[in-house]
């Protein structure tokens, strides 16, 4: 019997290098040199996307970090406060940056600069409160938090860049198998239906192009047809319309737009996933219930059960 495959085996596959996490064989990347300039980098390119991903108004610069926590310190109304916690956390963020960047500017004269320097610990005080209250910050979405991405900056800060890219290969396999959840829901709820019929391939092909794109760096060669596969795919798959009778009933009618609905709402979530490359554990179960209560509800759907998304389309 062939051995288990351990966490982080790496291997050569169709020419690229991969490493398994939990089920997946993920796209591997080069990992830069440990020093203060890269990681000054990294965090900056994950507060970037921090920022990208969460609702708007956040990105308060660092100079304005007392302004920013004067506000949120003297508001005592609780729907208030949770966003001003937001904005404090934003300035947190790139107030840390900011001290990074002198930090570089100081080392690139030749000063050398120690873990314990007393900079080094203001800024990874200012990370760790800003994730603490990131906790309060919602997806653009606004459907639920998304902690991982507060985290990152601060676990970049704390260890090894290469312990912090082993880490993000973890929620790359992740993401993906929310991305296979989402496809499996969707196609063993709706694709059984002959109103349905062609919809399948159409969820198993968006499916792995968001994969493909959650393993992707913007900076890899091949994101520029990564992402338009990506894209084209999802827009086919929310252009998708039911078959219906010649004379559907207004019940069959209402069956279709819902089944629509669902459509779209699943190639949205998969969307904000894929792009944010953490899964949405809370409405990814939202939609899942949401698909089971329609499937209940309409009798015609035939109770065979797809095959899975990640059998159909999985890297071996």
């Amino acid at each position: 019997m062939e051995r288990e495959t351990a966490p982080g085996t790496s291997r050569i596959i169709d020419g690229t290098l991969r490493v398994y996490y939990d089920g997946y064989w993920i796209k591997a990347y080069e990992v830069p040199a440990d020093t203060l300039r890269a990681k000054r980098q990294l965090i900056e390119a994950l507060t970037r996307r921090l920022f990208n991903h969460v609702e708007h108004g956040l990105n308060v610069p660092g100079n304005r970090l007392d302004e920013a926590r004067e506000v949120f310190e003297s508001e005592t109304d609780p729907d208030r406060r949770r966003v001003k916690a937001a904005m404090l956390a934003g300035a947190l963020f790139n107030r840390a940056a900011d001290i990074f960047k002198k930090l570089v500017e100081i080392q690139s004269m030749g000063v050398q600069i120690h873990h314990d320097d007393a900079l080094m610990g203001q800024c990874g005080d200012h990370l760790k409160e800003a994730l603490d209250l990131g906790k309060m910050v919602l997806h653009r979405s606004g459907e639920e938090g998304i902690d991982e991405l507060w985290g990152e900056p601060f676990k970049a800060f704390l260890f090894p860049i290469e312990e912090f890219y082993k880490s993000r290969y973890v929620k790359i396999a992740q993401t993906m198998a929310a991305i296979d959840r989402i496809a499996d829901v969707l196609r063993s709820n709706l694709g059984a239906s002959p109103m349905f019929a062609g919809v399948d391939p159409l969820i198993v092909d968006f499916a792995h192009a968001a994969k493909l794109k959650s393993e992707t760096l913007r900076t890899d060669k091949d994101i520029f047809e990564v992402w338009t596969s990506f894209v084209v795919l999802g827009e086919k798959l929310a252009a998708f319309e039911p078959i219906l009778p010649a004379e559907p009933t207004p019940l069959e009618r209402e069956w279709a737009a819902e089944g629509v609905r669902l459509i779209r709402a699943g190639k949205k979530l998969v969307f904000y996933i894929t792009r944010a490359r953490v899964p949405m554990p809370k409405s990814t179960r939202e939609f899942v219930e949401r698909c089971e209560r329609y499937r209940r509800r309409c009798p015609s759907l035939m109770s065979a059960p797809a095959s899975t998304a990640r059998d159909a389309r999985s890297v071996a």
